[in-house]
């Protein structure tokens, strides 16, 4: 223990350090002071030393891809043959669309029966309650059409990245040049807005289903790459030369050794794939693209709260199931049955779920309603809903108090805090951040902010970055006061811990349209409205890995603590929380990621920053526009991303635990 605190004494170990920063700081301060006497150039860049990137990138993208290239010719000719194809099947079975093979739609209740019967084999009777019950209520309040919209797409997203995050997975393993390569690239893809990945797909591919898919399929990538890599990676040697001595193939030995002993690794990519498929999807509304998100976006924009909760329930059912399900796959073990067991007991679910399909195919021409629920039969409560949330909202008391929360944070809180960011003068900024990366990360980490940042000054978007900047760490700060707290109050508790862990569980499969609803309903659309729906999203890691790092805390310590008569607040503050630091940053690292994307989803009630001017390529072809302000979320996500692990690093190594 002494050798551990002599690392981690500032007093012995970052002396130095800390003058530095001192040095940055104190100079970033004196030009904030001397900001009225400062030369322009030290205040804001010149627009004349601004580069015109977007007219470089336009340049780049119509002239040698598109018309030099004619890359665009490829991708038509794919979005308007295979993709289209593809799509062509799932919109015919689920929706109906008069495409090959000419067979749909398919009756709602033989949905809904196949899916009981997966959720019965993978978890049992409330498994089977979620799957048949999601399809059930979908149904049952009038959007089974809207939902198979956007389920056709998921159907052929999902495999594609799965596919392609499968090969890049394999390649990143078997090639250490081809890791070294993606991993930057997946690193950018995995922090650029979602903004980015549309209009490439519109200009690309055509509008419609097509653009949503290839967009939904490149953002669902970079998870299953990554874990297929980690996955093969971990196979241990014992049966890596098992598999040798038996004579196996170079094939034999991917597809029977290493995949299977990797399966695992892989499922938790597929349930991560099948999870950003369905936020994407939901979000190629922007796009134009029909479904749940469409729709959702159409009664928000219309103010229909109770029409828009009606739809957030359905994308929430559809993404709890799917997620619960992908989850209960990772940990379901292949069952094995003697020699000579009849097909029908080994395949015993499959023929159940044919079974079902089956019967209920057949009802369904009989009844009706098991077919489609038509809208007089639809049990949808709308407007219902709608009268009741406008009467709770008209309330006194509840309007004196989000009146007067809106009044305080804009006035008091947020309004001064953003006018105080843009005053810095770009240079103290740069500074400021460069000092923060080099206190909490060390040099490297300082190296990338001071040219991250500087990418960002001469970019031409330094106002609406800092705007960004500050929702995003407005969010974080108040998110902080709500998870912390709330996860170092379950942590005391193994009942309240699992009761909050599966809460957040259940809020992380949520697709993030839907934390705007609650903000917009007590709000209105404000600056409150924005930091409140990035605050609901950001709070579930905090919280989440708050818990689980106070419970990773090796109980030696803390009965040696109690052993020496620390007070349970001692305990807490000087053994508990200096040892659940590494795990914490990773929750603070994706409240910060998430944070970033939710600013960019919030430019849909209306703000001033990044997200706003990304919103508004969508309407044209600018895509070297585009492509520099989603560069410019990328770099200030990727800085904050790099100093954060970088310190969770060696915090880990200087406790010996990394």
């Amino acid at each position: 223990m002494a050798d551990i605190a002599a690392r981690m004494d500032p007093e012995t170990s970052g002396l130095s350090k800390t003058r530095i920063v001192q040095l940055m700081i104190g100079v970033a301060v004196l030009l904030i002071l001397a900001r009225p006497v400062l030369p322009d150039f030290l205040v804001r860049l010149p627009e004349a030393w601004i580069p015109p990137l977007a007219d470089w990138l336009d340049y780049f993208f119509n002239v040698i891809v598109i018309e030099t290239l004619g890359i665009n010719k490829l991708t038509r000719w794919f979005a308007e043959g295979p993709l289209d194809f593809m799509l062509g099947i799932t919109a015919n079975l689920l929706e109906g669309k008069h495409r090959w093979p000419f067979v749909g739609p398919l009756p709602w209740s033989c949905i809904a029966i196949v899916a009981a019967v997966i959720g019965y084999y993978l978890g049992g009777w409330k498994f089977a309650l979620l799957g048949g019950g999601t399809f059930v209520w979908t149904a049952m309040v009038g959007q089974w059409k809207i939902a198979m919209q956007t389920l056709s797409v998921l159907a052929v997203a999902a495999p594609m990245a799965f596919v392609i995050g499968l090969l890049m997975g394999i390649a990143a393993w078997k090639w250490n040049w081809f890791d070294r390569a993606v991993k930057p690239f997946l690193a950018i893809l995995q922090t650029i807005p979602f903004f980015t990945y549309l209009l490439p797909a519109v200009i690309f591919f055509k509008v419609g289903p097509t653009a949503g898919a290839i967009a939904t399929t490149i953002y669902a990538i970079p998870p299953m790459v990554l874990m297929t890599a980690l996955g093969l990676k971990k196979v241990s040697p014992e049966i890596v030369e098992a598999g040798k001595m038996s004579g196996s193939t170079r094939w034999q030995m991917l597809t029977k050794v290493y995949i299977p002993s990797a399966r695992t690794e892989i499922l938790v990519g597929v349930n991560q794939v099948i999870m950003l498929c369905l936020a994407m999807v939901v979000l190629t509304a922007f796009i134009g693209m029909p479904g749940l998100g469409g729709k959702l976006l159409a009664m928000m924009n219309s103010f229909k709260l109770g029409r828009s909760f009606e739809i957030g329930v359905t994308i929430v059912l559809v993404a709890v199931m799917l997620d619960r399900f992908s989850k209960a796959w990772v940990v379901k073990l292949p069952e094995h049955f003697e020699r000579g067991t009849p097909w029908y007991i080994r395949h015993k679910f499959v023929v159940a779920a044919v079974a079902g399909f089956v019967a209920f195919l057949l009802v369904s021409q009989v009844i009706g309603i098991l077919n489609e629920v038509g809208r007089r039969q639809s049990l949808s409560m709308g407007k219902e809903i709608d009268a009741v949330i406008k009467g709770f909202l008209n309330i006194d008391a509840v309007q004196a108090v989000t009146e007067w929360l809106r009044y305080y944070l804009n006035v008091w809180v947020l309004i001064p805090f953003r006018n105080a960011l843009l005053y810095i003068p770009t240079s103290a900024f740069i500074l400021i951040v460069v000092a923060f990366a080099y206190w909490l990360g060390g040099k490297r980490p300082a190296i990338f902010a001071a040219i991250f940042f500087t990418i960002v000054a001469f970019s031409g978007w330094w106002d609406r970055s800092v705007i960004t900047l500050y929702s995003v760490i407005a969010a974080v700060i108040l998110s902080m006061f709500i998870g912390i707290p709330l996860g170092i109050f379950a942590s005391r508790s193994q009942k309240w811990a699992t009761r909050i862990l599966l809460l957040c569980d259940t809020a992380q499969t949520f697709p993030s349209f839907i934390y705007l609803l609650p903000a917009i309903m007590l709000f209105g659309v404000s600056d409150v409205t924005v930091v409140l729906s990035i605050v609901i999203f950001t709070t579930v890691p905090l919280t989440r890995y708050t818990i689980e790092g106070l419970r990773t805390v090796p109980p030696e310590m803390t009965e040696a603590a109690d052993m020496s008569g620390a007070t349970r607040r001692q305990k807490l503050l000087s053994v508990q929380l200096p040892l659940a630091l590494p795990t914490m940053a990773v929750g603070f690292n994706q409240a910060i990621m998430f944070a970033f994307f939710m600013v960019i989803i919030a430019a849909f009630i209306g703000t001033q920053d990044l997200g706003q001017e990304l919103q508004r390529t969508l309407a044209g072809t600018d895509l070297g526009k585009n492509f520099v302000l989603g560069m410019n979320v990328s770099l200030m996500a990727l800085t904050f991303d790099l100093t954060i692990m970088s310190w969770a690093q060696k915090r880990k190594e200087a406790l010996g635990l990394g």
